[in-house]
């Protein structure tokens, strides 16, 4: 049994869900909400923190301030007041209320930006609103998780090699699109890796992240208005875009067989199910899977898992008994022969 002195001492990274029965693809799913944050982005915040206070921006006199649409705003949060740190998490509307009941409980200061920016949507409003704090103030302190590359070296020290340590024939892994800090992290782990891995990112409609027009994004989490600075193309293969109706379908699948996940899972299940039914169309092989469930869902019972807030933004048919729609991934040149899997074009 552990004994911690801290809370993000603890992380449990060694746990998967067969989902073969609920999806009937055979997917690993690596969950990554057992600890006392809730979700992956605890790596992030921790190893973030930990490099501002070797670089010396972290005193007892800073305030941190960051960005956030719900999860990483909470692992702020919960080391800010471990740590005796101010924090003010700055998100905005779509934020789910028991994420923001969650952070003041922990000692936080909630800014909520309900005005989207004229050209960064309301990511872009968020950023401006820190900026503007930073610029009021030297004692705040931005970590600024869309360009701190600790970001991605979180989970090239841990979530990659936790991945490759139980699978270590794995042929694809399908990662979430949000800040792309876990997807850039485990895809430049697995490029160097001792055998070629397909990366599969896993975005939503209406996200701004690999060029599309952004849209009406209503489930916090993955996708961005504005492109990430820390994204480099070159290291995934394909994108798959998934609609948030087919989030909401497959998170209360997920929940009909006692699995309750967070939106961001859904989206991942969802499209990591739709690429690998149209793999087995296409070959005779099953490969290897694994996909990454960055949150669980307590704090999506109020929007996904309500019917009256999925039908108002949705209609009444989301939740109904048919089947998940079909994305097309965009992809072109192989790298990866021993799938016979095409490769994203570098940007």
């Amino acid at each position: 049994m552990p004994v911690i002195s801290t809370p993000q001492a603890f992380n449990q990274d060694d746990l998967y869900v067969d989902l073969e029965a609920i999806t009937g693809q055979r997917i690993f799913l690596k969950c990554e909400g057992f600890n006392f944050a809730g979700s992956i982005k605890l790596k992030a915040a921790a190893a973030m923190i930990e490099a501002a206070e070797r670089d010396g921006r972290l005193t007892p006199r800073s305030i941190l301030v960051e960005s956030s649409s719900g999860n990483l705003g909470v692992a702020l949060s919960m080391i800010a007041a471990n740590k005796g740190y101010r924090f003010v998490c700055v998100t905005d509307s779509r934020c789910n209320l028991p994420t923001r009941l969650l952070m003041e409980a922990l000692g936080s200061q909630i800014h909520i930006v309900t005005e989207p920016s004229p050209t960064g949507g309301l990511l872009g409003a968020r950023i401006d609103h820190v900026r503007a704090l930073c610029a009021s103030d030297d004692r705040y302190v931005w970590l600024n998780q869309y360009m701190n590359p600790n970001n991605h070296r979180a989970h090239y020290r841990t979530t990659a090699p936790a991945i490759a340590r139980h699978f270590p024939h794995l042929d694809v892994l399908f990662v979430g699109a949000g800040t792309t800090g876990t997807l850039m992290g485990c895809a430049r782990y697995f490029r160097a890796w001792h055998r070629p891995v397909h990366i599969v990112a896993i975005d939503t409609e209406g996200s701004a992240t690999f060029g599309h027009t952004p849209g009406r994004r209503m489930i916090p989490g993955l996708g961005t208005s504005i492109r990430p600075p820390l994204l480099d193309t070159s290291y995934i293969d394909e994108v798959v875009h998934v609609k948030e109706s087919d989030t909401i379908r497959t998170c209360h699948q997920l929940a009909r067989r006692g699995f309750v996940f967070g939106g961001s899972t859904g989206t991942v299940v969802s499209g990591a199910t739709q690429w690998l039914a149209r793999y087995r169309q296409q070959h005779d092989r099953q490969p290897t899977a694994v996909a990454i469930a960055p949150d669980l869902g307590e704090r999506y019972l109020e929007t996904i898992y309500q019917t009256n807030w999925v039908q108002d933004l949705y209609g009444d048919d989301v939740l109904g008994p048919e089947a998940l729609t079909t994305a097309a991934p965009q992809s072109a040149p192989a790298r990866n022969g021993h799938l016979g899997l095409e490769r994203l074009p570098q940007s």
